[in-house]
């Protein structure tokens, strides 16, 4: 759907601190774009392009429209984003609200660092009742016209106008009860985005918004507001980030994972954050949005999937990735989209990792002569002996362990605790100065404050790339997720695991290294890596 940008235009007046990626024009605005300027996702997205890696082309509303409320009121005006928008449908040949060839849009934060999954993100701005025919006509896929248009209007309530979510979940369930969404056909979606409308209007005492300006309106307006959600404000005062900095919003031309069977979402790593061995570490869906990834409410696969059934997008996936890392000289976090077989990146930075992998990547960085000496001690100053040390569960008196289960590894390590089911029983017991596991359904960033206060994570559903798991491996926590055997019981306050059943207090011990958990407290050992410890140590020598 997305077609090469035309030749260069004249100067393009842009209003201060608006910005444009990868729409071919010569752009005049206030002020050179900067990572403070316009946030690190932006800013990266603007060297990508200029790596010539397949990017969606999009406009950047500065951080400077985020600090003062002055400034947001501002940004929601059209006056403001008018001239980006025109730019964007000038490079796309498409139009915002257009019956014939609508344009459809996402609309996400960036803030000048890295802070995953804490504010909003939403998709498909553009379509309403009047663009779903010239999207179907564009397409030929009525599928994703109408899985596009149910997301858009449950995302929209949740975020825009403040709807719980589950209200939205709990239509789906009475229409379809535990069905997959991917496995729903185009009518069936066609139902459930009807019934979606109709819960939007009882709950919001309003329609959904059918004109796509006032959807772009709203949708930048509560993405600019997400700043100031409980979740990013918990995840600044946690890791000492000024809220004077804000955030920007990139307002990007739509491509789609949910085309059908050659195109997928996927979320990537250069290499294993949680080892540092120098392989690209990737979870990918077929036939899904961004969102299903990250968001910790599906699980995901490996790269192998996507290597078998589409191996030249792998191919240059794995291009791209080494791009990436020649050209910012560390290992990089990415999300990218498959449209109906071609590769488009959406987001690079650098990853979070474990201490273990910060070592390693660091000096493997330095072997491989993209960063110095300096600069490999400056990244690996903070870590000592302890801090690299490893625990590894052992049997007692030769004793044979049992697994509960097994689920995959996000966070390595170990972590044995009471189970906690939700944020008020974690952090209680934390605060009594007992060590917590947190269990849940899923992995989400909503779930920081408690995340916090466990020392670690079990979900039944999620990938190890989700935003909740990133943060649980910036946090230090061990962390399993995907565990498919796992049941809740919110009533009963318990979870079973086959024949077994453990109540919400009762220990459970969690192995991240081997991706097994256990029934009870199980004896550990350290672990130190001398071999890595070593090379450290030869490196603080070299002057």
């Amino acid at each position: 759907m997305l077609k090469a940008p035309p030749p260069v235009a004249a100067n393009v007046a842009l209003p201060a601190e608006v910005y444009l990626i990868g729409c071919g024009s010569a752009v005049a605005s206030a002020g050179q774009p900067s990572a403070q300027s316009m946030g690190f996702k932006a800013w990266n997205l603007l060297r990508m392009v200029q790596m010539s890696l397949p990017v969606p082309p999009a406009f950047v509303l500065g951080t400077h429209y985020c600090v003062a409320p002055s400034a947001r009121q501002q940004a929601s005006s059209s006056n403001l984003w008018s001239a980006g928008l025109h730019e964007l449908e000038r490079a796309t040949g498409l139009a915002l609200g257009d019956t014939g060839r609508p344009l459809l849009l996402s609309v996400r934060s960036g803030a000048p660092v890295s802070m995953p999954g804490m504010m909003d993100t939403i998709l498909n701005i553009g379509l309403c009742d009047a663009t779903v025919s010239g999207l179907l006509r564009q397409t030929g896929n009525p599928r994703l016209v109408w899985d596009a248009y149910r997301r858009l209007v449950a995302t929209y309530g949740e975020v825009v106008a403040g709807l719980p979510g589950q209200l939205f979940s709990e239509a789906t369930t009475s229409l379809f009860g535990m069905r997959d969404e991917r496995e729903l056909d185009f009518a069936e979606l066609r139902e459930l985005t009807r019934r979606f409308l109709d819960v939007y209007v009882q709950a919001a005492g309003r329609s959904f918004p059918q004109y796509p300006r006032l959807q772009l309106a709203g949708a930048i307006e509560a993405v600019f507001a997400s700043w100031q959600s409980a979740r990013a404000c918990k995840y600044r005062r946690l890791n000492r980030i000024s809220d004077e900095i804000g955030t920007a919003v990139t307002v990007q031309c739509m491509v789609f994972g949910n085309a059908g069977g050659q195109s997928g979402a996927g979320v990537g790593f250069t290499r294993d954050p949680t080892t540092g061995e120098p392989a690209l570490w990737v979870d990918f869906l077929f036939n899904a949005q961004g969102e299903d990834v990250v968001s910790g409410r599906r699980s995901a696969y490996g790269h192998d999937e996507l290597a078998a059934v589409l191996p030249s997008v792998w191919q240059a996936l794995q291009e791209a990735a080494r791009q990436l890392e020649q050209t910012f000289s560390d290992m990089q976090d990415f999300e990218f989209t498959v449209q109906e077989g071609q590769l488009f990146m959406l987001q690079t930075r650098d990853g979070k990792r474990t201490p273990y992998a910060t070592a390693r990547i660091a000096l493997d960085l330095l072997d491989a002569g993209l960063i110095d000496a300096d600069q490999a001690r400056e990244r690996t100053s903070r870590l000592d002996r302890e801090a690299l040390a490893r625990p590894r569960i052992v049997g007692q008196s030769g004793t044979a362990l049992v697994p509960l289960g097994r689920a995959i590894t996000a966070s390595s390590g170990v972590a044995v605790g009471e189970i906690a089911l939700d944020e008020t029983r974690a952090v209680t017991r934390h605060g009594a100065g007992v060590t917590v596991i947190l269990v849940r359904r899923d992995a989400e960033t909503s779930d920081i404050a408690a995340l916090e206060s466990a020392s670690g994570l079990l979900t039944q559903r999620g990938a190890r790339t989700s935003h909740a798991s990133v943060v649980a491996r910036q946090l230090g926590k061990v962390c399993l997720v995907g565990c498919s055997e796992l049941s809740i019981d919110e009533v009963t306050r318990t979870i079973k695991m086959g024949d077994t059943m453990l109540h919400e207090g009762d220990l459970l011990t969690l192995d991240g290294n081997e991706g097994i958990l256990y029934a009870g407290a199980v004896q550990t050992e350290i672990d130190y890596p001398d071999g890595l410890l070593a090379r450290l140590e030869s490196l603080r020598k070299r002057h």
